[in-house]
């Protein structure tokens, strides 16, 4: 990943690909008729400095690209942000960056161009997604003058979704990796937790295509509707 973005960067200020004009970047895609089977899908997970979208800032982004039913691990992205301005005392502890390595970080702005470019617009998902998209959202906007809409799914609704009888014991990234015996290798790590997450979405997806969803526009349907029963029965 250090050596692809190094090499991205200089392709970029060469003026080979990419622009800070957010008009040539690439477009989000809509989810229609694409199979499941084919189409790429991005499992994405941030850590900040806390958990006020208002306040507190985004100090690293890992993300693990799927297709095909498989995660390709040469396909990633796994950046620590350099933001030694941000005080990560309350934090530190949690994810365990340090000021040393906000400091030696990449460049936000170049980051997260970069970050754009290799998402290519296709969807997002995240455990408890509406945190990561708030936080992203507001990164690329602040940062960039990035304000177009990705399509965001979260994991969170789509494991119960298709496995609404699963005693996980709770509603956790956790409960769920424990519940089909997955091993997480390092929690509170972006990549890491991209990659359970990423995991976990792949139990779902084979469930989904039993279930007879194959397209992406039935996945999100299908996770819509979830969503209006549960706010439905809040009445």
């Amino acid at each position: 990943m250090l050596e692809q973005i190094k090499h991205w960067i200089e392709q970029r200020r060469g003026g080979k690909i990419g622009s800070h004009d957010p008009d040539n970047l690439p477009h989000p895609k809509s989810p229609g008729e694409q199979l499941l089977s084919d189409c790429r899908l991005i499992v994405l997970d941030l850590e900040t400095t806390g958990l006020n979208t208002s306040r507190d800032e985004v100090i690293a982004i890992g993300a693990v690209a799927i297709r095909g039913g498989i995660i390709h691990l040469g396909d990633q992205f796994d950046l620590i942000l350099r933001r030694p301005e941000l005080d990560i005392r309350e934090t530190v502890l949690i994810h365990g960056i340090g000021p040393e390595a906000l400091t030696q970080g990449h460049e936000t702005e170049d980051a997260l161009l970069y970050l754009l470019e290799w998402m290519n617009g296709d969807p997002i998902l995240a455990y408890h997604s509406a945190f990561d998209q708030k936080f992203l959202e507001k990164t690329l906007r602040a940062q960039l003058g990035y304000t177009q809409s990705h399509t965001w799914m979260d994991v969170a609704d789509l494991m119960p979704a298709f496995f609404p009888n699963a005693k996980t014991g709770g509603k956790g990234l956790d409960h769920w990796a424990d519940y089909f015996g997955l091993e997480v290798a390092e929690r509170h790590h972006a990549a890491s937790d991209a990659l359970a997450t990423a995991e976990l979405t792949l139990v779902a997806l084979n469930k989904a295509r039993k279930e007879g969803v194959k397209t992406l526009k039935g996945l999100h349907d299908k996770l819509h509707y979830r969503r209006r029963l549960q706010n439905m029965h809040r009445f």
